[in-house]
């Protein structure tokens, strides 16, 4: 499987394994965890996709508990994580309401917290989940410079980010911002035109791309013109339309970086057919039409 590079001496792999619904499912056992990396391995997919808020704060631990029992994994893979988002859950049941918080005392407390969690020496990449409108970016610059200096953090980005928060916070910043996780998809196309994308592409930033299947929501409408277009691809390419729609992703000159999150083990050994199908410009103007719902003008 091809890579991406982020920074020097930081490569993803060219598709991420989603860890948001770990917590979800039936066998959180150590021993099923790592089957599910194993299977991620296999196929090339080595960067595993977290966040401190997955789970009401359960799912690094629960990783953590897997990778202490299989700790050569940790070489073999690398850790996104991110951080920012306070939920009255887990260690933040006494919160009244939903938070950001981008203080440094929240991010260097996060960071231990993560790297605790997981049982790690070194979080991979470390992204600010949602922009925060009482960001003080100057401080929460500092922090994510100072997590990058103390080696505990090998690169940040951010998660949800539009291109004027993006510019705001990395304008206080002198580590460089690497990514910005956002949802993108067939069926949020919106980043496409809107600008989000473009900025990523102007600045040479490879973006990841949360929910890239929709939440199942494309393969909901069975009427659908858009599935039946997939489907038609897939058996085309020996695939499903799971991975047409990954395969559209990867196609774009951005260099997207799809999440795939599923707990199913033989669904998880597909991910990696998505690497399988090609597009034409043609063929990539047809999803995009019947997603859209009209011809572009």
């Amino acid at each position: 499987m091809d890579r991406i590079t982020l920074q020097p001496g930081l490569d993803l792999s060219r598709i991420a394994y989603g860890m948001w619904r770990l917590a979800e499912d039936a066998d959180t056992s150590p021993a099923h965890i790592i089957a599910k990396v194993e299977a991620c391995l296999e196929q090339g997919i080595t960067t595993m996709d977290h966040a401190d808020i997955y789970g009401g704060y359960t799912v690094e631990g629960i990783f953590g508990a897997a990778l202490k029992t299989a700790p050569s994994l940790r070489d073999r893979i690398e850790i996104v994580t991110k951080c920012g988002i306070v939920a009255p859950a887990g260690r933040y049941a006494s919160a009244r309401v939903k938070y950001y918080d981008t203080s440094s005392a929240h991010i260097r407390s996060s960071v231990e917290t993560s790297l605790k969690e997981m049982g790690i020496e070194h979080i991979d990449l470390l992204l600010i989940h949602r922009p925060d409108p009482l960001i003080d970016p100057e401080e929460t610059g500092r922090a994510l410079d100072e997590a990058v200096a103390s080696g505990k953090v090998r690169a940040v980005g951010v998660s949800n980010f539009r291109p004027f928060d993006v510019s705001l916070l990395q304008s206080a910043m002198t580590t460089p911002l690497v990514t910005n996780q956002i949802e993108l998809s067939l069926s949020h196309t919106a980043p496409f035109i809107n600008g989000d994308l473009a900025f990523l592409q102007e600045r040479r930033l490879p973006p990841m791309a949360w929910s890239p299947l929709g939440g199942g929501s494309l393969f909901s409408d069975k009427a659908s013109p858009l599935l039946a277009a997939l489907e038609k691809i897939g058996a085309a390419s020996g695939t499903d339309a799971s991975a047409v729609a990954l395969a559209w992703l990867l196609h774009h000159p951005a260099r997207i970086l799809p999440v795939v999150g599923t707990n199913r083990l033989e669904r998880i050994r597909r991910i990696g057919d998505a690497l399988k199908v090609k597009f034409d410009r043609e063929s990539w103007f047809e999803l995009y039409t019947a997603a859209i719902g009209k011809d572009v003008p």
